[in-house]
């Protein structure tokens, strides 16, 4: 879980942070000016921040399997897979967010907002002692699913057949917070 966490947590203050800047400096506005469309704009920026995120991810994943010797029981590959759209949806959740944010400090105080509630609900801490409604929350957030897929290829050498379901569920969180951002850049351009 703490792997998936160090991978959330740096992929969302990065993405967020980095498309503050984009738009305190003014570059997200002079992009706005060309004739590129609203969905060009934002999936050159998440393809741009999936080649730093993947590299993030690749080094983190290794050093932790390899380096620092952590349990490993199933394939890397889909260590590496989860990994990455865990950080996928990290990714566009914090260039989501950042469309709130003024400041880059803003987009920081959003982290005990969207982070620190999800660490509670991943299974890091045992949830058995509280009420069933309150457990529920746990199923809305990314880091579940990623904590659980991870869990999964990890502990229990699980593969494809066990974690299809976690995955699915990454892929249309960072696909809807991609369609999102498309619809939060109507702000600075209509197309």
């Amino acid at each position: 879980v703490l792997l998936g966490l160090i991978v959330f947590m740096f992929t969302f203050m990065i993405s967020g942070i980095s498309f503050v800047r984009e738009r305190t400096s003014g570059t997200l506005e002079r992009m706005m000016a060309t004739p590129l469309r609203r969905w060009e704009v934002i999936l050159g920026y998440v393809l741009a921040f999936f080649v730093v995120m993947a590299v993030q991810v690749v080094l983190i994943t290794s050093m932790s399997v390899f380096l620092l010797d952590m349990m490993l029981a199933g394939s890397f590959v889909w260590l590496l897979i989860i990994t990455m759209l865990l950080a996928a949806t990290a990714l566009t959740l914090g260039m989501l967010l950042s469309a709130a944010a003024r400041t880059e400090f803003q987009m920081i105080q959003f982290i005990p907002l969207v982070i620190i509630p999800q660490v509670f609900f991943s299974g890091l801490f045992p949830l058995e002692t509280i009420d069933s409604w309150l457990r529920g929350i746990g199923t809305v957030f990314p880091l579940t699913y990623g904590a659980e897929a991870m869990r999964e290829v990890m502990i229990r050498g699980g593969g494809w057949a066990e974690i299809w379901p976690n995955l699915a569920f990454l892929g249309a969180l960072s696909l809807g917070f991609l369609i999102i951002n498309i619809f939060a850049l109507k702000k600075y351009r209509k197309l």
